[in-house]
């Protein structure tokens, strides 16, 4: 049975590492979602942006997602590394 996508799941690009947001809401009986990446706020991704699916975590297939998206990602942990 494959795992769903639930609201309050954690979003990562890459299993392992620091999440970069969570899943906000389901949309279109799970065609699409719209997740909170930190620092960055909310965005629409398609279900075919999302690599995997396992113990409540998203992971991110990045060459599917767009360049709004793509540079949130990039910004999601700064606060936590002040200059």
């Amino acid at each position: 049975m494959a795992e769903t996508i639930e609201e309050g799941d954690m979003v990562f690009v890459v299993d392992g590492e620091d999440g970069i947001g969570s899943v906000r809401r389901v949309l279109s009986g799970g065609d699409a979602y719209v997740i909170y990446i930190e620092n960055g706020g909310d965005f629409e991704i398609p279900a075919s942006a999302v690599r995997a699916v396992h113990s409540g975590k998203v992971i991110l297939n990045l060459d599917r997602l767009a360049s709004p998206v793509l540079e949130a990602i990039g910004h999601a942990r700064k606060s936590e590394f002040p200059h």
